[in-house]
């Protein structure tokens, strides 16, 4: 069936609001319940839409191409799209797509292709994604499947890959090279690594160290992270917290003070946060780490647009001056603020997360497909000229109008809504699935959009990046599903934390 939850999505109101019923209190409640598990059961049949076109056109190739029903392999052909599906599929109770992968993953020769590797990208799709799942199945998930040498196997196939990646690792400081050829341990020679492709590796080598018993992965990733945790030079960390985007790779020292919280530089802040709530004991100096740059942020980074000073937005700073622009990727900073807010019992980082949360949610509202550019900007000396009016209106000018059906907003909107518990949250991410289901799907699954400011989204791109399984999927389906142990909870009670590609890893507990 081309659209076969349009009855639902009709019957639910495509606003997503919530509306007043002249019923008891509780019979609205009732309601409101019936209607958000109407709403999960929307989006798993999205996810399942595109799980059949993926399976049918690419499956085992890394992504779909959901216009031509082609395939195409930019994570080295070992099937992304399948792994970075594992644990949403298994959250949403998907015995038989939970099956598939796993018997997929346990054939995968990690230590075979021809294409460079991206130490950062694998870590957090491919490793990670066999942690969730061995994480998931081995925990509160446990009854899904029934063969435990597939869920064993898991793990095995987790140390295969890190194995093959290790040697990423054999350099003068210990910072990986990022961009390597696995059967020829060589690398493109690159004497830098950036902010976030050296400190986003830290959970899921160390989780991989705890589950296995074998402290190498945890040392090495400590290592490279520990030179982000003590920058030098003393300039390279103009504000408290916040260093540079670009490390020396033979002695670990940072090459440049240009702070920002967008791609390339974003995760390094996620996981100084999430690692404390995946282990408070040992990772308490990367809290500390993290509480300075969130500081640091809201001092020196906060943005307010002339034409709507109520928005809120975070610049970028470099020797001086700020770059007033920022991107789909930056929109995970709500959620960051919210969980370290509730996690650290700090009502100011809360308060600031939600502004950073209407901020991105404006984004959004302002479009004509209601989905949010790739990137944008709110500078008045560069509003282009035939933006004027849409600048005065929306707060920002669009300087890319792609979208490649990226999570980051909806990521915090469904923290907003877990730490706030208000409805206006959950309804936003309502609103976003709504428009990514009518204006990206194809017959075979979701495609990326070339203007998100134009009718229809301007045209539609051929590729599914796998994140729609990891990301999008889940945190639409989150957010409408009951609470559950890989839920986020307010302050300590997280047993799980979800890394930067939404796989949830089970937290350490006394």
């Amino acid at each position: 069936m081309r659209f076969s939850l349009s009855l639902s999505l009709a019957a639910l109101g495509l606003a997503g609001s919530v509306a007043a019923y002249p019923y008891p209190e509780t019979e609205a409640v009732l309601r409101r319940e019936s209607e958000n598990r109407d709403k999960a059961d929307a989006v798993k049949e999205a996810f399942q839409h595109a799980w059949d076109g993926y399976h049918k056109y690419a499956f085992p190739h890394d992504e779909l191409r959901p216009v031509s029903n082609g395939h195409a392999d930019s994570r080295n052909g070992w099937g992304a799209s399948a792994v970075d599906a594992l644990s949403t599929a298994i959250i949403m109770g998907k015995a038989d797509v939970v099956h598939t992968i796993l018997e997929h993953i346990a054939k995968i020769d990690y230590s075979k292709t021809s294409d460079q590797v991206s130490l950062f990208e694998t870590t957090i799709r491919y490793l990670a994604g066999m942690l969730s799942g061995y994480d998931l199945l081995k925990g509160p998930a446990s009854d899904l499947v029934k063969d435990d040498k597939l869920v064993d196997g898991l793990l095995t196939q987790s140390k295969n890959l890190a194995d093959v990646l290790k040697f990423a690792f054999d350099t003068p400081s210990g910072v990986p090279q990022n961009d390597i050829n696995i059967e020829s341990h060589g690398n493109d020679g690159a004497s830098t690594n950036g902010l976030a492709t050296t400190g986003s590796l830290v959970l899921e080598w160390t989780r991989l160290s705890d589950l296995t018993g074998d402290k190498q992965y945890a040392k090495m990733s400590q290592k490279a992270e520990s030179y982000l945790l003590n920058p030098k030079p003393a300039s390279s960390e103009p504000f408290p917290g916040l260093v540079g985007s670009n490390i020396n790779i033979s002695n670990g020292h940072l090459l440049d003070s240009n702070v920002n919280w967008n791609g390339g530089d974003d995760s390094f802040y996620e996981y100084l946060l999430k690692m404390y709530v995946y282990d408070p004991k040992r990772f308490e100096t990367y809290k500390d780490r993290w509480v300075l740059a969130a500081e640091s942020t809201i001092k020196h980074l906060q943005s307010h647009p002339k034409s709507r000073p109520d928005l809120t937005f975070l610049a970028g700073y470099n020797n001086g001056q700020y770059d007033l622009s920022s991107q789909h990727l930056t929109c995970f900073d709500g959620g960051s603020f919210l969980l370290g807010g509730t996690v650290l019992d700090r009502q100011d980082f809360i308060d600031f997360g939600l502004k950073l949360v209407d901020g991105c949610e404006a984004t959004y509202n302002q479009t004509l497909t209601k989905i949010g550019p790739d990137s944008w900007g709110w500078d008045p000396k560069k509003v282009p000229s035939n933006q004027k009016d849409f600048y005065e209106k929306a707060g920002f000018y669009i300087t890319s109008g792609y979208y490649i059906l990226r999570p980051e907003v909806i990521e915090s909107f469904y923290y907003a809504f877990r730490i706030t518990g208000k409805e206006i949250y959950r309804n936003w991410v309502w609103n976003a699935f709504v428009a990514i289901n009518e204006t990206c799907r194809t017959d075979s699954g979701f495609a990326a959009l070339t203007n998100v400011n134009a009718a229809k989204g301007g045209s539609q791109e051929d590729n599914q990046e796998s994140f729609l399984f990891a990301e999008v999927m889940k945190y639409s389906y989150l957010a409408h599903s009951e609470d559950a142990p890989w839920q986020v909870q307010t302050g300590d009670k997280n047993t799980f934390v979800l890394n930067t590609e939404a796989h949830p890893v089970r937290v350490v507990r006394d």
